[in-house]
C-alpha cells in the first residue's frame, strides 16, 4: 500500500510483540475516552497479553518500522469474530503519511483479515462488531465481501435524579435481588430464552443456545470483556416457585464517570409487566451510588420497542456503529 508519506507493509500481528503496539493502543484508548467515555486500559492490558504470547490473529500496518494500526480477530470453533482494527491518527509529512490515510490504513487492514477469514474453510460464520468506528465507516468493505449489516446505537443517560431508591414493585410470585455467581446457568438459560426469534440473535448467535450464552455471560462476568463486572449495579427477578429466573440487569464499570448496562432481559412469559424499567431504574440507582455520572447501553435499531423504553427512561444516541455477520451458506 502506498501513501503520500512512503509504503505501508501489511504483516502477520503474531510477529510482533506488545511494546511495539503501546503507542497505537494508547492512542487508541484517547478515541475511547474521548467518543464513548469509555476506558480501554483493560482490554488494552490483555491485547498485549496475547501480544506477548504471540497468539492473537491479525494484522499490523508498518510503516518506516513503526507499527500504524493492527486488525485482530479470535476463532470460537467455526465462527470468527473480528475484534477490532484502528490506525494511528496519520502526521503531515510525517512517518505515518498523509492526513485521511487512517481510514485507508484501517480499510487495507480489514481486506486482509476479509481475504484471510473468507478464505478459510473451517469459518462458517464471521461476526464484527467495531463499536468505536460511527456506522457506515466501512460499510462498503463488509458488504461487497457479502456481509449483512445491521446499525446499532450507543445510548447514553445521566444519572442526575437517581438518587432516592426506586420502588421494586412486582407482581407477587416475582422477587427482586443483587446478582450471584451462582445465577450463572440460570442467566444462560434466560438469555437463551429471552433472545429466541430476536434481531440480536442475528448478530450474536451465542444467544440461540444455553452453551452459547454461558460463553457471553463468562467474558462479561469474568473478563474485561466489556469493562469491569459491577455486581453491586446488577440484579435478577427470581420466580418464587420455581426459582428460575424471570429477567436480569448486569452491569459493568467502564470508566470512573460511566457505568454501562452490558444485558437487560425479561423471559418472554414475564413482559409488558414494567419488570425491565424497574430494572433499568434500579441499576441507575446502584451506579449513582457508585459515584458514576452517566449510564450507557447498546441496543439495535431495529429493536424499536426497546430504544422506545431507553428513550421514555431518558436515554438519548451517543454514537452509531455496525454489526456485520457472514454465513458461508448465504454467500455459495
Amino acid at each position: 500500500m502506498q501513501t503520500s508519506g512512503g509504503s505501508i507493509e501489511i504483516l502477520d500481528l503474531r510477529h510482533f510483540a506488545a511494546p511495539v503496539l503501546r503507542p497505537v493502543l494508547e492512542a487508541e484508548g484517547e478515541l475511547w475516552e474521548r467518543r464513548l467515555h469509555w476506558d480501554y486500559q483493560a482490554s488494552a492490558r490483555l491485547l498485549m497479553q496475547y501480544l506477548d504470547n504471540h497468539m492473537l490473529p491479525g494484522y499490523a500496518a508498518l510503516a518506516s518500522g513503526r507499527v500504524m494500526g493492527y486488525v485482530f480477530c479470535v476463532y470460537e470453533e467455526t465462527k470468527a469474530v473480528i475484534g477490532d482494527v484502528f490506525a494511528l491518527p496519520c502526521e503531515p509529512n510525517g512517518a505515518g503519511g498523509a492526513p485521511g490515510a487512517t481510514p485507508a490504513i484501517e480499510e487495507t487492514l480489514l481486506r486482509h483479515l476479509l481475504e484471510l477469514l473468507l478464505n478459510s474453510p473451517h469459518v462458517e460464520r464471521i461476526e464484527a462488531q467495531l463499536l468505536l468506528h460511527p456506522s457506515g465507516t466501512y460499510g462498503a468493505i463488509f458488504g461487497n465481501a457479502g456481509f449483512e449489516i445491521f446499525r446499532r446505537l450507543f445510548l447514553v443517560q445521566p444519572l442526575q435524579g437517581h438518587s432516592k431508591p426506586p420502588q421494586a414493585i412486582l407482581p407477587a410470585n416475582l422477587e427482586l435481588r443483587p446478582w450471584r455467581e451462582a445465577d450463572l446457568s440460570a442467566a444462560a438459560r434466560l438469555i437463551c430464552e429471552a433472545y429466541r426469534d430476536h434481531p440480536d440473535s442475528l448478530i450474536n448467535d451465542q444467544y440461540r443456545s444455553v452453551h452459547g450464552s454461558m460463553r457471553f455471560l463468562n467474558n462479561i462476568v469474568h473478563y474485561a470483556g466489556c469493562g469491569s463486572f459491577s455486581q453491586q449495579a446488577s440484579y435478577v427477578v427470581v420466580e418464587r416457585t420455581s426459582r428460575e429466573l424471570a429477567a436480569l440487569v448486569l452491569g459493568s464499570r467502564i470508566s470512573g464517570q460511566s457505568g454501562h448496562l452490558t444485558q437487560v432481559c425479561v423471559h418472554p412469559a414475564f413482559r409488558r409487566r414494567g419488570i425491565a424499567r424497574m430494572l433499568l431504574a434500579q441499576a441507575a440507582h446502584s451506579f449513582t451510588r457508585l459515584g458514576a455520572t452517566e449510564i450507557s447501553l447498546t441496543v439495535t435499531e431495529a429493536n424499536a420497542e426497546a430504544i422506545q423504553l431507553y428513550t421514555d427512561e431518558g436515554y438519548t444516541c451517543a454514537h452509531s456503529f455496525d454489526a456485520a455477520v457472514w454465513l458461508r451458506d448465504a454467500t455459495t
